[in-house]
């Protein structure tokens, strides 16, 4: 796992983005994993940024979304399927329908979850998913206590969670679905490239155990630690618990040529 400690969110933004245009540069049918959030605004401003500069193209790559509310309609703002086409699918060249998500309005949600799956497999596996955390250690919608195997399936939201993800819906938690479909930590740790962003101090207890912490299920994105090739972008913020952070922040400063994101 790599730790990377930057004070400005938007050079945390710069280095996942290119890490992305690095990849469809040198796959140009690759597949990106989307996440919805507020962490990686950022990185989807510079990637339309990129298209528009003509230094990346979108048109032979797929993406999947990691997770979506289960009941809200379809013309719902905060509909994730809404929200990434509006981050970034519309503000690039993707091909009509190389973009999905889970589907939160199955008429079957168990059987989605695994269709969901084998479509990801299909298109080849994901190359790059961009990831976030909440305050409670979820990743993608998978709260403490999810199996680390799981593939894509239905969660029931924490307490927790739904007051955090309020702030999209007014404020009003009474607005905020008690239910997702998501990719489970099966899923995500078949990515081949992990990009987890953080901001804050809200995030500095799980971000401690994500990096720091003991394996377990209580901490969900703890398995992380078993990935290959796992990057952590965090602001001081968000770094403000870690034990180990002075020595994150020399091994960064301190890499060599070819240790890239």
């Amino acid at each position: 796992m790599r730790v990377i400690i930057e004070r400005r969110k938007d050079v945390l933004a710069e280095l996942g983005a290119e890490s992305v245009i690095r990849t469809l540069q040198e796959k140009p049918h690759a597949v990106i994993g989307f996440a919805t959030g507020s962490s990686p605004v950022g990185v989807y401003e510079r990637l339309a940024a990129a298209y528009r500069q003509g230094r990346v193209s979108f048109r032979e790559a797929w993406g999947f979304q990691l997770d979506e509310y289960i009941g809200l309609p379809e013309d719902h703002p905060q509909r994730y399927r809404n929200v990434i086409r509006d981050a970034i699918e519309s503000r690039v060249d993707f091909s009509p329908g190389r973009v999905h998500a889970p589907d939160g309005l199955a008429s079957d949600l168990e059987a989605a979850g695994p269709r969901y799956d084998r479509m990801i497999e299909q298109a080849g596996g994901v190359d790059v998913q961009i990831l976030g955390i909440g305050s409670n250690g979820h990743v993608a919608f998978n709260e403490p206590g999810t199996s680390f195997s799981a593939g894509t399936h239905v969660e029931t939201l924490t307490t927790q969670t739904r007051i955090d993800n309020s702030r999209f819906f007014d404020g009003d938690v009474s607005q905020v679905p008690t239910h997702s479909l998501t990719q489970g930590m099966g899923t995500i740790m078949k990515a081949r490239r992990l990009l987890l962003f953080a901001h804050g101090e809200g995030k500095a207890k799980a971000i401690a155990q994500l990096v720091e912490g003991a394996v377990s299920a209580r901490w969900p994105g703890t398995i992380m630690q078993h990935h290959p090739d796992m990057t952590v972008l965090i602001d001081e913020a968000a770094a403000s618990q870690l034990e180990l952070g002075d020595y994150y922040r020399f091994a960064w400063q301190n890499r060599l040529p070819w240790q890239t994101v």
